[in-house]
């Protein structure tokens, strides 16, 4: 079994941090794209941000830009999600991602985590 397994999730006031990360089990992913998604409660998963195997580029969806970073080491199997000035609105659960290809769509993706939860109260 290959599988991503995040952590670092959990209640936050608005304003504040949290950061995320993301490392692999059963697999190596130093090659592939790795990203992360989110789910609200009666919502689609949504991208958040990708970055590529080298961690030298990077894409963030328009509602987290400024806000959010994404981070690898090079060829590492790890990705964090630094997430500060945190909104309401950034409240669902976050899942980790791996692919062959720097895209939005989640079915692309092959490598899932279970997914960690974040709440951000006002």
């Amino acid at each position: 079994q290959v599988q991503l397994v995040e952590s670092g999730g959990g209640l936050v006031q608005a304003g504040g941090s949290l950061r995320l990360s993301c490392g692999a089990s059963g697999g190596t992913f130093g090659n592939r794209v790795m990203a992360w998604f989110r789910q609200a409660p009666g919502k689609e998963r949504e991208f958040v941000a990708a970055v590529t195997w080298t961690g030298l580029t990077t894409a963030y969806a328009d509602s987290v830009k400024g806000r959010f970073t994404i981070s690898r080491p090079y060829a590492k199997n790890t990705v964090s999600l630094q997430m500060n000035s945190l909104k309401p609105e950034d409240t669902a659960v976050y899942y980790c991602a791996a692919g062959n290809s720097m895209v939005v769509g989640a079915g692309a993706y092959v490598y899932w985590g279970q997914g960690t939860q974040v709440t951000v109260s006002s």
